[in-house]
């Protein structure tokens, strides 16, 4: 460890957040080879392999997954040596966060303008498939997710509750039998998730709603399956915070179905421990509890 060399751990860090040579060397405003040449220095000091090279970029080593946690309380310690008068300000940092779909859409309506304001330094990185994201290979600094993670070196904290509603646009309720109970959706067309892609058991609505509906029109997208509703094509499970903005979009049996979910906020502890990013994770819970009411549809109460 004694012929470590912080810039070296700068180059590591680098080649971590951003996985491939030439993207961490645009962020460090230098080249390809010098990155490449600084971690097989940082290797050879080490005496270990931190990264494993494929076509996919650079993975993590499990000695790699180690060293993160160090290269990151000395990247936070290098921020506050003063030089002169005047603090090191630090470069543009990525920060990655894996979230769904849903969630992405609310995340940059209301959280993103606010987040770039309190840390003008940050660079977000949105992933909105984060079921094809392996946690162990820290693939993302934070995951926005609909079930808390309980096993492993991972924290969940919960955010916020959202409500999900039977939509359908006035026209369709108008031309097909009237829905008065749960067994009148069986005469309708169900728009809903493609089953063997639901990756988060908070997905699988229908059989919470009704054990004998299934969805004639699939997507593995919300997005997808708002348009097939605001279309007319049928009835479909929508959150509540993406239908209420489309004014011809109305609720089937408001009083008999509104779905409740949790979005969770998960990430390695080694993460939540660091400075910046605590205080960037309590900064996004706070700021999305505090729109808690645009979670929630008419007629219910948020927590």
């Amino acid at each position: 460890m004694a012929n470590l060399s912080w810039d070296d751990l700068q180059f590591f860090l680098a080649v971590v957040r951003e996985r491939q040579l030439s993207r961490a060397a645009r962020q460090l405003g230098t080249s390809h080879v010098t990155v490449s040449r600084r971690i097989d220095r940082l290797e050879q000091a080490l005496n270990t392999r931190l990264f494993e090279r494929n076509p996919r970029g650079y993975e993590l080593t499990l000695a790699g997954q180690r060293l993160i946690e160090t290269a990151e309380r000395m990247e936070e310690a290098a921020e506050d040596i003063p030089v002169g008068s005047n603090p090191i300000t630090g470069q543009i940092k990525p920060f990655r966060l894996a979230v769904p779909e849903g969630f992405a859409k609310l995340f940059s309506t209301f959280l993103l303008p606010e987040l770039l304001a309190r840390f003008p330094l940050t660079s977000p990185e949105l992933i909105t498939m984060p079921q094809v994201l392996s946690p162990s290979r820290r693939e993302a600094d934070i995951s926005v997710t609909l079930d808390p993670v309980t096993s492993g070196p991972y924290r969940s904290e919960r955010m916020a509750d959202y409500t999900l509603h039977l939509y359908a646009t006035h026209d369709y309720l108008a031309r097909t039998p009237r829905i008065t109970t749960r067994d009148d959706l069986r005469n309708h067309r169900i728009i809903g998730y493609i089953e063997e892609m639901i990756f988060a058991p908070g997905l699988d609505y229908l059989g919470e709603i009704h054990p004998a509906i299934r969805a004639s029109i699939k997507s593995s997208s919300v997005f997808n399956q708002l348009s097939a509703v605001r279309g007319g094509l049928g009835v479909g499970v929508l959150p509540y915070y993406i239908a209420g903005g489309y004014p011809e979009l109305r609720v089937a049996l408001p009083e008999q179905v509104t779905l409740t979910r949790t979005y969770w906020l998960t990430c390695h502890r080694d993460v939540r421990q660091m400075r910046r990013e605590k205080t960037m994770i309590e900064f996004l819970i706070s700021r999305l509890q505090s729109r808690a009411g645009d979670l929630i549809g008419p007629g219910q109460k948020s927590d």
